[in-house]
């Protein structure tokens, strides 16, 4: 179905905004962001202008992957307060009008977590088999390289099956071995999860955003096992056949959202982070005929720039290949279902450093991507310090990187010993999870703002000139770029529910394409260049109005022609038919 004024859910017309607790403020000198800290800053959402926040985990954990490994689904980690501090947070969030929405693990759990601590307890524990738990290899010695149920490689490096000595069985852990990974075939597990998940709605909690929901379903043969997967590296396999988009996942998302949204409030989201999702796996997810989920975040345009190594190898984007990507999803999901609008998020690294210039044409580079982005038909999520203009750190020694992932990836490499620590580190200057998770700068002061004490990762030297303080008091700022954006995905139908048209495709420096309401038309131009560009766009476009530009005299169409400066974004509308 094709959404209208009438039927469009609220969420067609909204902005997301993520908060990484860990980085966004510290309330109290122990150099971790808390959920005191997000009540200081709460004016700083309502000034942007932001309809939701969306919390990445804040439940108790053992930390081996920042939160993304649950030990209590409801409770509060100390490390960012109390769940009366979480009641406090969303009480105030939606005195101001914003909804809130908390980041759920439900693939796998920590390895600490009372449930497994009973699973690995004994073969014969009734929770035995709420986790994957199998033999070695038949003819084989448990515990032996090649040993291993399958060969698949874990996300995290190594193989995806951890040896319990005690009970002489493996289980399954997709990311770290401190991640078992949940067995949705057993009904028990789904009704323990859907039990958490309402009791979340009824404290107030507004939705959703499901990590690695697609991979709940693993294909498990008739005798119980699971297969191997072609082999990649050394003895190690890509198993994400078996368990990407498995054989029972649409069931499962289906029976979750009659349990836990069925019959619940208006004003609900449910939004699933879908690697390896295709435009028709979108459909599905997102039609709302299938009662599935409102929305799935793709990873296709943030693979554009990784290379045969990897994203560690990275290589530089191909204009023409994003265009390409983000138009098949426009394209797809017009008709049916709705798309979710990303650069930035806690496992990417900063657009403006990534696909802009974050040196001279900061500033220009990061608002032209932040209105090709958000003029997208779909709703726009926003990154904590995406609307400063925040860049990659460049953290200069290996020894200054904390993710998980990074450190892995270190150790393999070193181990393989056919990459340089060079190469290694240029890899992590350019892709580390490290780069979205320095904290938020919000002045120019020590340690930006975010903390008096020494914060658990360094802060980018650049918050001396990059801050909200030096935003807000610029008013051609990203800040107030973006809160521009923001008003006008509220105020304008043609930017919440217009058709989207791709212009030149293959043009390799010029993003361009149209929305059209009712006879209303918008074109947006963007530069992803930093010399100037020369573009056609047809007639119909002269003496159109400006609605926003990144430039104090924006570029304007005179011949059907437009010319753009270094990193330039211009939106021009016309009422007129464009012939």
């Amino acid at each position: 179905m094709t959404f209208t004024a009438d039927d469009a859910p609220w969420w067609t017309g909204a902005v997301v905004y993520q908060i990484y607790p860990r980085s966004f403020q510290d309330s109290d000198g122990d150099g971790v962001g808390d959920l005191r800290g997000v009540l200081q800053r709460i004016d700083h959402l309502v000034e942007l202008g932001v309809d939701v926040v969306w919390f990445s985990p804040i439940y108790r954990s053992p930390q081996d992957d920042n939160g993304y490994d649950i030990s209590d689904y409801q409770d509060v980690d100390q490390l960012f307060g109390t769940l009366e501090d979480l009641d406090e947070v969303v009480a105030a969030l939606h005195a101001r009008g914003i909804k809130v929405v908390m980041d759920l693990v439900v693939n796998h759990t920590s390895d600490e977590h009372p449930w497994f601590v009973e699973s690995r307890s004994s073969v014969d524990s009734p929770k035995r088999d709420w986790y994957w738990w199998r033999p070695a290899r038949p003819g084989m010695a448990p515990g032996t390289p090649g040993a291993e149920p399958t060969n698949w490689g874990s996300f995290f490096s190594g193989p995806t099956w951890e040896y319990d000595q005690a009970t002489g069985e493996y289980y399954l852990h997709l990311f770290s071995r401190k991640q078992p990974d949940l067995n949705w075939e057993n009904p028990q597990v789904r009704q323990a999860v859907y039990a958490m998940m309402r009791w979340w709605l009824d404290r107030g909690i507004d939705g959703f955003r499901m990590d690695v929901i697609n991979l709940i379903s693993k294909a498990v043969r008739e005798d119980g096992s699971l297969a191997d997967g072609p082999a990649t590296t050394g003895a190690l396999g890509d198993g994400s056949a078996q368990y990407t988009h498995g054989p029972r996942l649409h069931e499962f998302l289906q029976e979750m959202h009659h349990e836990v949204f069925d019959g619940r409030r208006d004003g609900l989201l449910l939004v699933g982070e879908t690697p390896g999702a295709t435009v028709e796996d979108g459909r599905l997810f997102t039609d709302p005929a299938r009662r599935e989920l409102d929305m799935v975040f793709t990873f296709e345009h943030v693979g554009l720039d990784h290379g045969p190594g990897g994203k560690y190898d990275p290589r530089p984007l191909d204009l023409r290949d994003l265009k390409a990507v983000l138009g098949r999803w426009q394209a797809g999901l017009a008709d049916v279902g709705w798309n979710s609008l990303y650069w930035d998020n806690h496992d990417q690294p900063r657009i403006v450093s990534r696909f802009g210039d974050d040196g001279e044409y900061r500033r220009e580079s990061a608002t032209m991507l932040a209105t090709v982005l958000h003029l997208h038909r779909g709703t726009p999520y926003v990154y904590q310090g995406e609307e400063l203009g925040m860049t990659n750190a460049h953290l200069r020694s290996l020894d200054d990187y904390r993710d998980i992932e990074a450190l892995r990836y270190v150790a393999q490499t070193r181990a393989q010993g056919h990459v340089s620590d060079d190469a290694v580190l240029a890899g992590l200057m350019a892709m580390s999870r490290d780069n979205a998770r320095t904290p938020v700068q919000w002045d120019a002061s020590r340690h930006a703002g975010f903390t008096t004490g020494e914060p658990w990762l360094p802060v980018n030297p650049n918050h001396r000139s990059v801050n909200a303080e030096a935003e807000r008091a610029d008013p051609s700022s990203v800040f107030h770029h973006y809160r521009r954006l923001i008003a006008l995905r509220h105020d304008d139908p043609v930017v919440r529910l217009g058709d989207f048209t791709m212009l030149l495709p293959e043009h390799p420096h010029v993003y361009a394409f149209t929305r059209a309401l009712d006879g209303v038309r918008l074109l947006v131009l963007g530069s992803f260049s930093g010399d100037e560009q020369a573009v056609e766009v047809g007639p119909g476009w002269d003496d159109a109005e400006v609605v926003l530009g990144n430039h104090a005299e924006p570029a304007r169409v005179a011949g059907g022609a437009a010319a753009l400066r270094p990193w330039e974004a211009v939106v021009l509308r016309t009422a007129a038919p464009t012939g």
